[in-house]
């Protein structure tokens, strides 16, 4: 394989992983109500659907997962 194919595999690992994580983290952090003010006074911003949440969750999980998958294979 040449230079530009293994990048292309590191980037996928990176991109699904930061999906995966960012999705994840947006799941763990919906415990507030949409509309109950922040300490500030200030609005919280709305929560992240849970279906799309989700969805993407498991979308950035097996880009991921291929990513590894193709790196280990090449």
């Amino acid at each position: 394989m040449d230079f530009y194919d293994d990048v292309l595999r590191e980037l996928l690992v990176a991109i699904g992983a930061a999906l995966f994580v960012g999705n994840l983290l947006a799941l763990l952090r919906r415990r507030a109500p949409a509309s109950a003010p922040d300490s500030e006074g200030g609005e919280v911003p709305d929560r992240a659907p849970l279906a799309r949440t989700l969805a993407y969750l498991v979308v950035g999980f097996v880009v991921a997962v291929w990513g590894v998958a193709s790196l280990a294979a090449s």
